[in-house]
């Protein structure tokens, strides 16, 4: 197994299982893969099995099972392509199969979604809209993803905000899924945050005074940031994400510094250092005034806890932090100790606001 292969293992690992992909496929697909070249294929192989048995309990009817079956397959080709930038074509191909089977499962599973796009600076952020069970309009939250996830990662996160009367609005933001081949990253979440705040206002399953973000990884910057520059945000969530994105970069795994560059559109690593640094929460934090719950690892090698810790004591007033000291990057190794919390949260701070 060859450097890159073990970093992305020794990194991501519980994240795969977390977030949808089996342990049996984690464990063949990484018995096999030796040399980062093989990375995306293999897995995409493996996604393509299941994709296949989607299509063939479609065409036998059993619309539930292929729901899942579609949905596995989305998260096992999303896993091919997400930090995989060394071959732009093979990624993207991988990628298109992600969306793909993602949209054959969306009618198909319990809450079915539907894609929304917003357009946006001359391209267009595209959604997933889910509404749980019950009579609208209902509170909303909107959920980013990081740097090298996108919205057909976030399905079992969504699940617990729906089982809790919520609605789940999953964005592919500039530099992200959908969205990195047209826009890319930036630092200015609120001025996206903006325009999907106000595409929310005009769906009326949507109740526009209890509307809500979330973001793990670099999403878990965008949604402190966002919340800054929106009074309409009534609730936030950070997952492990940074106060400075430039403080940890030399420490940083190389396909993150990798994944980076290429989905803020530069080529020089002193560029993209620099543009790290742009993603930086000093002068925000004051700016937010909405209850904000950061969730935070002490084993996280990717982003430090000492970022949440700084986020939680600027917002001291408004902010409860959660540090978890097992946990990872994206603390996906102690599920059980924030994601049923989180959702929790979510719902009584929405439920707050209407009351």
């Amino acid at each position: 197994m060859d450097e890159l292969v073990a970093s992305a293992r020794d990194h991501w690992a519980p994240r795969f299982t977390a977030n949808g992909v089996p342990v049996g496929d984690f464990e063949r697909v990484l018995g096999k893969v030796e040399n980062w070249s093989e990375w995306c294929s293999e897995w995409s192989r493996a996604a393509a099995l299941h994709e296949a048995l989607g299509d063939e309990a479609f065409a036998d009817g059993r619309l539930s099972s292929a729901g899942e079956h579609f949905s596995t397959a989305a998260a096992v080709y999303h896993f091919a392509k997400f930090v995989y930038v060394v071959d732009p074509k093979q990624m993207r191909e991988a990628h298109q199969s992600a969306v793909r089977a993602h949209e054959k499962g969306l009618p198909l599973i319990p809450h079915p979604g539907r894609k929304v796009r917003i357009p946006f600076d001359g391209a267009e952020l595209v959604a997933v809209h889910r509404l749980p069970d019950g009579e609208g309009p209902f509170p909303t939250v909107i959920m980013l993803s990081g740097l090298d996830s996108t919205k057909e990662e976030l399905r079992s996160t969504e699940e617990l905000f729906l089982q809790r009367g919520v609605a789940t609005f999953s964005v592919d933001g500039p530099g992200q899924g959908e969205a990195e081949y047209d826009l890319p990253i930036r630092a200015d979440w609120e001025v996206p945050g903006r325009a999907i705040v106000d595409e929310l206002e005009k769906m009326p399953d949507v109740d526009p005074d209890r509307i809500a973000v979330w973001g793990v990884s670099l999403g878990g910057y965008y949604a402190p940031r966002f919340a800054s520059g929106d009074p309409r945000i009534k609730a936030c969530v950070s997952l492990c994400g940074p106060y400075d994105f430039a403080e940890n970069w030399d420490n940083v795994p190389q396909l993150t510094r990798d994944a980076f560059a290429a989905r803020s559109g530069v080529t020089d690593a002193e560029d993209a250092r620099e543009k790290a640094h742009g993603l930086n929460l000093a002068g925000r934090t004051e700016l937010i005034r909405c209850p904000l719950l950061i969730i935070s690892g002490r084993k996280d090698r990717l982003i430090p806890w000492q970022q949440q810790q700084r986020l939680h004591d600027e917002t001291s007033i408004v902010s409860e932090l959660i540090m978890l000291e097992l946990g990872n990057h994206g603390c996906a190794n102690v599920l059980a100790e924030h994601r049923y919390r989180t959702a929790d949260w979510m719902a009584k701070q929405l439920a707050a606001v209407a009351s």
